[in-house]
């Protein structure tokens, strides 16, 4: 049975008002990466280093005077980069099948504008 993303949050003990994402494509790449944790095709903790990792370098990036990326840009640089370690899917499938988009190539069909909330 397929879980919605509040059900998937609920299970990693968040509520909704513990997420705020801006773009589609944020709540996109954190659905992602929880519902492959819960069918047990990611290992958590890896994906969780693999965040970490990415979080550091935004964070020495800055310091040192270069452009920094959000948050949701450090999990989705984390969640490519442990699909690929795995297997998964490595970079050339991610960009052709645009897997998970950034800046997804056609419009998304939300109709909000501003922040997306986990209701």
């Amino acid at each position: 049975m397929r879980k919605s993303l509040e059900d998937l949050m609920k299970s990693r003990g968040l509520t909704a008002s513990d997420s705020n994402f801006a773009e589609p494509w944020e709540a996109r790449a954190f659905a992602l990466a929880l519902s492959l944790s819960e069918s047990g095709r990611l290992v958590w903790d890896d994906f969780r280093q693999h965040l970490i990792m990415e979080i550091d370098e935004a964070d020495k990036d800055v310091a040192s005077g270069k452009p920094g990326v959000s948050y949701y840009e450090c999990w989705l640089r984390a969640l490519e980069a442990v699909l690929s370690a795995t297997g998964m899917a490595d970079a050339a499938e991610i960009d052709s099948r645009d897997l998970i988009a950034a800046n997804p190539p056609t419009p998304t069909k939300a109709a909000s504008a501003g922040p997306i909330k986990v209701a």
